[in-house]
This record gives structure tokens, C-alpha cells and sequence, in this order.
């Protein structure tokens, strides 16, 4: 399936109502601000019943994302795939014997970033991954661009709260592990059992509920002069440990 961007942005009314119909997946809809009757109405109410974001913006951000002054006040981006639920997740698991190893990012914004978190997790032997709803980089085409493919192979559940998904998953004995600066070295962290890596932001890190809800706190050491490492690559480094950890036990 191609999903370069001309293939993945739908524009008009009908052209969006049309694509609804026809069970795409609606990613994120742009619609005119204040406009909300008639056709524009259903539009909105059948994307948010598919869990679609919805966005409100002026006729130039419209004009951006469809190259085109005829837009008709309305702007649907498709997803790249469908998303899964964190049950599919967990079953992905269960049927391959497996204690659970899921990626979670918590409002990583750059779609790069969650292209690239999602090739290594794949590649890791995790069994999805899990976003939030709102300011989180979603399945989009730069998102499978730079996942090389693999978000095809990786069920990604996105999630309206991800605090309280987290509890969901610790009451099912699930260990959650956050990557932040202050925590224990990743190497001498025990990931055995069923665990959930927290990725958090590019530029704020976890957020405060999500790092209070994180039952470990993991740090990789900065011996140089950076202080940070891009999330994608801090990221890597715990999954593969993750899946080294796994290994050994075989």
C-alpha cells in the first residue's frame, strides 16, 4: 500500500464522507473553526465514534495540509494503519508464551521519533506499543516511512488516558518501567517478568502523572558532554536490554 502524503490527506466533504464510508481509517480530521452543521456535523460525529482526533483550524492551516484554496472547510488525514487495543497487545503476548513487553510513549510529538521507537520494537520482540490520544505524533505516513515498514508488524493501541491505562496494566502484573535522568542505571534493572517501557516527550521528558505512576525509574549514564540522548535512542538502549535480559533466561 502506498502512503506517500498525496495519497494519505483526503480533501472535501465528500471525498472525506465517501472515504468514511468505505471503512478508512480517519488518523486526525481538520475542520474550519465554528463549523459544525449540516454534512460537516456527521463527519465529525462518525470520526470521533472511529476514535479520530478532531481538530478545529483556520482556512490557511487547511490550505496547507490540502495544497488547495478548495478544501471545503473540511481535511482528513488517514492513518497508516489501524489501531489496535491494548487487549490485542496483550493476547499478541499470550499467544506467543510470552510475559508482556510493551513500549509506551507518553506525547512523543515528532513523528520521526515515533517511526523510529517503533522499528526498534519491533525489531526487539515487543509486543506493541501504546499512545495517547491528544499532543502525541500519530500513525501517519512519515510515521511509517521511517518505521521502514514495521509498524505494519507492531499492533499500536491509542489510548484516550494513559494514566489510567497504566493501572490497568500494573493491576494485571505488569511491571512499568519510566526512562528519565534521575533513576537506576538501565543495566542493573531487573525487566524480568511482564514490563512496560515509558518513553517520555523529546523535550520535557515523562510527564509528572505518568513518572508517578511508573513502579521504577530508569536512567542511561551521560559521561560526556550532551545530557541527553534523542528519545528514540534512549528508547533502544532499554528495549534491547530488555530483550537481552530475555534471552539469558532462555
Amino acid at each position: 500500500m502506498d502512503f506517500s502524503n498525496e495519497n494519505s490527506v483526503i480533501v472535501g466533504r465528500n471525498a472525506v464522507m465517501e472515504a468514511i464510508k468505505s471503512d478508512a481509517q480517519i488518523d486526525t480530521l481538520y475542520v474550519i473553526q465554528g463549523e459544525k452543521a449540516g454534512i460537516v456535523g456527521k463527519i465529525i460525529a462518525l470520526c470521533k465514534k472511529n476514535g479520530a482526533v478532531i481538530k478545529e483550524v483556520n482556512s490557511l492551516k487547511l490550505q496547507s495540509l490540502s495544497g488547495t484554496s478548495a478544501h471545503q472547510g473540511v481535511v482528513a488525514i488517514a492513518a497508516c494503519k489501524e489501531y489496535s487495543t491494548v487487549e490485542d497487545i496483550l493476547q499478541a503476548a499470550q499467544d506467543k508464551g510470552q510475559a508482556p513487553f510493551i513500549i509506551i510513549a507518553d506525547e512523543i510529538e515528532d513523528p520521526h521519533n515515533l517511526g523510529a521507537i517503533i522499528r526498534t520494537a519491533e525489531a526487539a520482540g515487543a509486543h506493541g506499543l501504546i499512545i495517547p490520544k491528544r499532543r502525541q505524533a500519530s500513525l501517519t505516513p512519515i510515521v511509517y516511512k521511517t518505521s521502514a515498514g514495521a509498524v505494519s508488524h507492531l499492533p499500536v493501541a491509542r489510548v484516550s488516558n494513559l494514566a489510567s491505562t497504566i493501572d490497568d496494566l500494573k493491576s494485571k502484573g505488569i511491571w512499568i518501567y519510566g526512562l528519565d535522568m534521575d533513576g537506576k542505571s538501565w543495566c542493573e534493572t531487573d525487566f524480568s517478568g511482564g514490563c512496560g517501557i515509558v518513553i517520555g516527550s523529546e523535550g520535557n521528558g515523562i510527564g509528572r502523572l505518568i513518572k508517578e505512576k511508573c513502579d521504577f525509574i530508569v536512567s542511561l549514564p551521560m559521561l560526556g558532554k550532551t545530557n541527553s540522548l534523542n528519545a528514540s535512542v534512549a528508547g533502544g538502549i532499554v528495549m534491547y536490554e530488555v530483550t537481552k535480559q530475555r534471552l539469558n533466561k532462555k
